[in-house]
């Protein structure tokens, strides 16, 4: 079975390091550094276009844009670029508790017909009281998943194309309606690793979403979740979240690695881990418990690396090494029954290129992945010359890079 590979949109801002990325907001926390930084890109439409057109040529299926006070909303941004792309998906990251779900359920089948069928949807609880304080919502981490649960119900109920009735804690629907369901129905991608968030997976997720957790630990939330929906008489499929650093050679993707580690002072790792430490959050408390703060062991697993989450929150761990290793880690997480792979990588535009010249190939060869075909396949030759250097275009030869 082929896996579906995603690509990230960064909504934040982009740059070369782990740090210092959110150009205009400073990440949302502080407003005592908004001189841009040198080397960061700032998320305008242009530079957003030119990852998400990278992604779309690629062979990527889709884009995760994420959510949040220190990024660009995510629905106006991608609706946009579905507008300089051709194929692309974009999942969409939002918190449903800021949102009437009638109304969200009417966005995504407005944004469906406008992007023909491009929409996947996030649902983003959110684990950090500070951050949904900012939106108004004072739940505490368990009711904002009982929420979530009946925020779910109201959008597949009124996806039925007829009036809906809803009576629950959180929401009270009288005849909720979108008079033209979306078509098709976007697949609902969730993630949650606490008590309350697996019941929720259970009934309502079509993708699980975990973060990239060593395989033996992804191997117990695959089983906790599958159990849970198979007694609702449901069937769960299961997504990963991974940044990934791929290289012509290991030891060029591991120094890569520590090129970013070394770009993070003591202080800088210390606030961030102290501010990381006060989510409530589950999956992002397993995320700091593979690496404690400390900069050494941080290869947790073979190629899997937890430097990301030295001073980044979610996803914390990325797969380094050569094509061939970074593929290996693939299929052996595809094994355990992970079919979406959620990736990204610092910066965001050059990273995509990495993985997409250098380890799609490789999965391609593991039967994981249809061969690409390039555009100019079927092209006459000219001049003798093979299709790629059409019109009599010199050929170059190259060493690598």
């Amino acid at each position: 079975m082929s896996v579906h590979l995603h690509w990230f949109l960064p909504t934040g801002g982009d740059g070369r390091t782990l740090v210092d990325r959110h150009a205009y907001t400073d990440g949302g926390v502080k407003r005592s550094r908004i001189t841009p930084v040198s080397g960061i890109r700032a998320p305008d439409i242009e530079y957003l276009a030119q990852v998400a057109r990278a992604a779309d040529q690629l062979g990527f299926e889709g884009v995760l844009t994420p959510t949040g006070t220190w990024c660009e909303d995510a629905w106006l941004t991608t609706l946009a670029l579905t507008q300089h792309t051709e194929r692309l998906k974009f999942l969409v990251a939002f918190r449903p508790g800021v949102i009437s779900p009638v109304l969200a359920a009417q966005m995504a089948a407005t944004y469906q017909r406008i992007s023909r069928g491009r929409l996947l949807l996030n649902v983003v609880t959110g684990g950090d009281s500070t951050e949904q304080k900012r939106y108004g919502d004072r739940l505490d981490h368990d009711s904002r998943y009982a929420r979530t649960a009946e925020f779910l119900s109201v959008v597949r109920g009124v996806w039925e194309g007829k009036p809906f009735d809803f009576e629950g804690e959180h929401f009270q629907v009288a005849g909720g309606l979108v008079a033209l369901p979306p078509e098709p129905r976007p697949e609902i991608f969730f993630g949650g690793s606490s008590p309350a968030a697996g019941p929720v997976a259970a009934r309502h997720a079509d993708v699980y979403l975990t973060w990239g957790e060593p395989p033996e630990q992804v191997r117990k939330k695959i089983e906790w979740i599958r159990s849970l929906a198979e007694a609702e008489g449901r069937t769960v499929r299961f997504g990963i979240r991974l940044h990934v650093i791929a290289r012509d050679s290991a030891g060029e993707a591991w120094t890569t690695a520590e090129r970013l580690l070394a770009d993070l002072d003591e202080d800088t790792v210390a606030a961030a881990q102290q501010a990381l430490g006060r989510s409530e959050s589950v999956g992002q408390q397993r995320m700091l418990a593979l690496h404690g703060g400390q900069r050494d062991k941080l290869e947790i697993s073979p190629n899997l690396w937890a430097g990301v989450g030295l001073v980044r929150g979610g996803a914390g761990t990325a797969l380094v090494g050569s094509h061939a290793d970074v593929a290996d880690r693939i299929e052996e997480y595809h094994a355990l029954g992970i079919d979406h792979f959620i990736l990204s990588g610092y910066p965001h535009l050059e990273e995509a290129y990495w993985f997409g010249e250098g380890v799609m190939p490789e999965l391609a060869a593991h039967g994981l992945l249809e061969a690409q075909t390039s555009p100019l396949a079927g092209v006459p030759a000219a001049n003798g010359r093979p299709p790629s250097a059409p019109g009599g275009a010199p050929l170059l030869l190259s060493g690598g890079r």
